[in-house]
């Protein structure tokens, strides 16, 4: 008996080519793809089998019946979101969901904005002697953060940050950061729009002056925050490749 189950899929950041290959296969093969049509890029979906939907005006409850059906049906179904699902992905109230309809689901992860973004600006976010922690995290708008997740606290760990789904409230989050006692007007930022999009923007400041500049740029969504010390030019060498150094891990 074939196991009724429904695919979780991580579309990446949006450059078609940073999809996974099992991404990739499971897509081809769809019967129905739900995909999340505010992010992800359309290119993934050229060329399918699939019926496609977009969820960007559906509820939970109109996701759920146009997916559990065909699944019940022997139909192989995609839930595909952007980046990686298991980033602010609004996933887990949909495996609940399948969970009391018995249905499985597996996840299939995906590139999150937060790397591909680090890679654009070419940055490595865990620097020896300066940071080997990475926050992922996003500011309190209209989903509420727990306070002891504030930004001001977790700003005074002095880690790189990876703020997510807030450029549009930039100056409450420089105000935030700097308000965490560690971080000054001169720690380096970065902000990446539409990180691997054909149309992504970089700009480059500190939390003295990166809220002005996202201003004057009319950046207001769809953009990934970058913070920390390690986004500076100060030199460093990890001990990995020394010449003195022994691993039995190293690449």
């Amino acid at each position: 008996m074939k196991t009724e189950k429904i695919w979780f899929v991580g579309a990446g950041p949006g450059d078609p080519e940073l999809l996974t290959l099992k991404g990739r296969r499971l897509l081809d093969g769809a019967d129905l793809v739900v995909y999340a049509g505010s992010l992800v890029n359309p290119a993934l979906l050229a060329g399918i089998r699939a019926e496609c939907h977009d969820s960007a005006g559906l509820t939970l409850a109109e996701i759920m019946a146009l997916m559990i059906p065909a699944c019940r049906a022997g139909k192989q179904v995609v839930r595909l979101h952007t980046g990686d699902p298991a980033m602010y992905g609004a996933v887990r109230e949909q495996m609940q969901w399948l969970a009391r309809e018995r249905i499985a689901c597996e996840v299939v992860p995906g590139v999150s904005s937060a790397f591909a973004a680090a890679a654009a600006v070419q940055a490595e976010l865990t620097v020896p002697e300066m940071t080997q922690t990475v926050i992922l995290t996003r500011q309190e708008g209209r989903t509420p953060v727990p306070e002891r997740e504030s930004l001001q606290r977790l700003a005074a760990i002095g880690a790189s940050m990876c703020i997510f789904l807030s450029v549009g409230l930039m100056d409450s989050v420089v105000a935030d950061l700097l308000a965490g006692g560690v971080y000054t007007h001169a720690t380096p930022v970065a902000v990446v729009a539409r990180a691997s999009w054909p149309d992504e923007r970089i700009l480059r400041g500190t939390l003295g002056d990166i809220a002005e500049k996202v201003a004057a740029a009319g950046i207001s969504k769809t953009a990934m925050i970058l913070v920390g010390p390690a986004l500076g030019s100060a030199e460093t060498a990890s001990r990995l490749y020394a010449a003195d150094f022994s691993h039995g891990c190293r690449g």
